[in-house]
């Protein structure tokens, strides 16, 4: 069985070392200590990464409002755009996401660099939209 370190642990799940160690400290994640090391089991570290996805694909889809899955929030980098397309570069965590969209849905979303939005991937296709406040 494989354990992981807490910093290890924060990397594959993408959260800070405090996180993880208040999750620890909360009894949301088992840990033990050897050698003033605090390690997490690999069974366990998986079963805190599914949870994990439960909650935030709850959170992403709205509670099933909308059928894509793959949904990042992320940040517009960048929109080109002439009279009948727009390209809508983001930056969602570690991806860079490209999405072809018409004009005038890019400016009906008001989409521009610094614009915090939500790409859909269903398939082929890349949705752009903007979260709900």
């Amino acid at each position: 069985m494989s354990d992981y370190r807490v910093a290890e642990a924060a990397e594959l799940l993408g959260v800070s070392t405090d996180t993880v160690r208040r999750w620890i400290d909360a009894g949301r994640v088992p840990s033990s200590t050897a050698d003033g090391r605090t390690a997490i089991a690999g069974t366990d570290l998986a079963a805190l990464a599914t949870s994990l996805l439960d909650d935030a694909e709850h959170d992403r889809t709205r509670a099933g409002e909308v059928s894509a899955r793959n949904r990042m929030t992320g940040i517009v980098t960048r929109v080109v755009t002439d009279t009948v397309m727009a390209q809508v570069e983001m930056v969602c965590g570690p991806y860079r996401v490209v999405s072809l969209m018409s004009t005038e849905a890019a400016l009906e979303l008001g989409l521009e660099p610094g614009v915090r939005a939500i790409a859909s991937v269903k398939s082929t296709n890349v949705v752009v939209e903007r979260p709900v406040r």
